[in-house]
């Protein structure tokens, strides 16, 4: 029998995960907010808002039922964007049997908790299973490329090994390849931190500072992502990774990145506001930005590129005033932590 598997938002990443997993051989449900979307994929086999361009198997089905979308799941997929996580969590809960495995590919830091995605799930779901029934995706994957079969690694973490090892052995196809980590807090970390580095990357992008400032940006970058990561207990190893090296420089660098597409704006001279209101899609990075600085304050951990970020973002700061703050700041160690 095929394996089940339902997939909770139908973006560009679920709708884009929902043709990787057609392929593997798994029996795949949709779950859309919109019905739009659910009838474009049902009698069109296209998602008429997300990856337009993409013709859907006609075995992917959609749903905007929760209950039937869940009926016989053996793994749910949160392909819903982080700041929706915990309210989506919340609904799929009743229908759960107890026996599902869940995984994220999320990637944010929740606002004023400063929970991982893996925990928010954990707590939304735990009265209902097991908790090391968790496991989350991440790395270097726009949607773009991998619903057109474009090779792409990822990897996948959970508490459990042997939770870890049967995702990755039931989503991976020859186009499609998922490496085992053993540090979940690492990888939740390094997806959330490169979007706030994207950000910073399209800002300067956008002011055309040049290639030497992306490439400091991206390996100082690293460096808060690694400060971030010990203060939680990560191993220093996963951000030399797929989860952290590999997504900063996708993400940093690609046009199919939002949120380096979102920082481009910025450096050009757009507000947020104005940005955001002319995008169908979510930049994670945004609100990310805001969790990940307070989480830095109250910790005391340096990170002066999601500073200066955050103070562009929320307070109005000139990116040019931001990065002359950046540049003059006190001489230090490149290493030092």
């Amino acid at each position: 029998m095929k394996t089940r598997i339902c997939i909770i938002g139908a973006g560009s990443f679920g709708t884009a995960l929902s043709v990787v997993l057609d392929k593997s051989g798994a029996d795949v449900t949709l779950w859309a907010r919109e019905s739009e979307i659910a009838a474009g994929i049902m009698e069109q086999h296209r998602n008429l808002a997300y990856l337009t361009d993409i013709l859907l198997p006609v075995t992917v089905r959609c749903t905007t039922s929760m209950e039937v979308a869940l009926q016989g799941a053996q793994y749910v997929l949160f392909a819903t964007p982080s700041h929706t996580l915990r309210e989506m969590a919340g609904k799929v809960a009743p229908f759960l049997k107890g026996n599902e495995r869940i995984v994220s590919v999320a990637k944010g830091l929740e606002n004023e908790t400063f929970l991982r995605m893996s925990e928010v799930l954990a707590e939304e779901l735990g009265h209902v299973i097991d908790t090391d029934h968790i496991g989350v995706i991440s790395g270097p994957s726009h949607a773009e490329e991998v619903a057109l079969f474009m090779p792409t690694t990822v990897v996948v973490a959970a508490n459990s090994r042997g939770v870890a090892k049967a995702i990755q052995e039931t989503f991976m196809t020859p186009m499609f390849r998922i490496y085992l980590n053993h540090d979940i807090v690492g990888v939740e970390i390094a997806g959330a931190v490169k979007n706030v580095m994207a950000l910073a990357a399209g800002i300067l992008q956008g002011m055309n500072r040049g290639d030497n400032a992306i490439a400091a940006l991206m390996t100082r970058g690293l460096h808060e992502m690694k400060r971030m990561g010990l203060k939680m207990g990560a191993s220093q190893d996963t951000f030399s990774g797929l989860a952290g090296m590999g997504d900063l420089i996708v993400t940093c660098t690609s046009e199919h990145s939002r949120n380096r597409s979102v920082g481009f704006r910025i450096g050009r001279g757009e507000s947020l506001k104005e940005i955001i209101e002319s995008m169908n899609m979510v930049a994670e990075g945004v609100k990310t930005t805001d969790s990940v600085h307070h989480w830095a304050l109250k910790n005391r951990v340096e990170m002066p590129i999601t500073s200066a970020v955050y103070r562009i973002l929320f307070e109005g700061t000139c990116p040019n005033e931001a990065l002359f703050d950046l540049m003059t700041r006190n001489p230090k160690d490149e290493i030092a932590f």
